[in-house]
């Protein structure tokens, strides 16, 4: 990609991040362009500037925070048009390192939060909409889970919705009109579960359970974009595969002990 990948990705991401916010609920705090007080007033103080109200923040400063700290952070520069883009506004959304790990949980490689060698070497010969909409699924799945879903869920939703619609158009895609939004989605638990849905996260919940942890934490994730409509179901599937598999050992334990066959 080139510098104007960037230009276009940075108009759309500040349609949604447009103006200056401190709402309460918003563990962010306030925030001007989607760039809250924190983030800028450590961009301040790595310049030997004087920090100063994010309101008051100028227009290249704003450019220059998300290029640094978001675009190039994913590496959006190395992808291909569409992805680039979708990456991009995920990460603004919900940090770099989530952002990259979904995508790397979609190409099947290891899940770093690292956009490195080989994230981009299992991108090569991979059409870019699939990629964009298991991006998208995955990150709705994950805002659905969080307690402020219910305050701030339905501006996630149509962001994400736009965000997967102006992707795969830029990637030559057809785009299907999104689907309507219904009722179910206000079923989102209320607890942060942010963590939950990642192997790294599930994997930590249960990491009493060794090796079977990590398998009902990779099988809750592979069914996480069922989340949008069978939230407890999902789990409820990981919890019974975990149960199939702790019997499967029990009964060749209990083989191996009446000499059935040899461990």
């Amino acid at each position: 990609m080139t510098a104007s990948g960037f230009d276009g990705a940075l108009k759309r991401v500040l349609v949604h991040e447009d103006g200056y916010a401190d709402h309460p609920a918003d563990p962010g705090g306030a925030t001007m362009q989607g760039i809250t007080q924190r983030v800028y007033d450590g961009w301040r103080r790595r310049h030997q500037q004087p920090v100063r109200p994010v309101r008051r923040i100028a227009p290249d400063e704003v450019a220059a925070i998300y290029r640094r700290q978001y675009w190039d952070a994913v590496r959006a520069d190395d992808l291909p048009a569409g992805l680039d883009y979708a990456l991009f506004d995920a990460a603004v959304n919900s940090g770099p390192a989530q952002a990259a790990k979904w995508l790397q949980r979609t190409l099947g490689v290891t899940a770093d939060g690292q956009v490195g060698e080989a994230t981009l070497a299992a991108l090569d010969g991979r059409p870019p909409a699939p990629l964009i909409d298991a991006l998208c699924d995955r990150r709705l799945a994950m805002l659905r889970g969080l307690r402020t879903f219910p305050t701030f869920g339905a501006g996630w939703t149509r962001r994400v919705a736009e965000v997967r619609a102006a992707a795969k158009a830029l990637a030559g895609a057809a785009t299907p009109k999104p689907a309507r939004e219904t009722g179910g989605a206000a079923r989102a638990r209320p607890t942060d579960t942010r963590l939950a849905r990642t192997a790294d996260g599930a994997g930590g919940l249960i990491s009493g359970a060794g090796v079977l942890g990590a398998v009902v934490a990779e099988q809750a994730d592979r069914l996480a974009p069922l989340a949008s409509f069978a939230e407890p179901l999902k789990w409820l599937f990981a919890a019974l595969m975990l149960a199939g598999v702790a019997l499967t050992l029990r009964g060749a334990l209990t083989r191996i002990r009446a000499g059935e066959v040899t461990p």
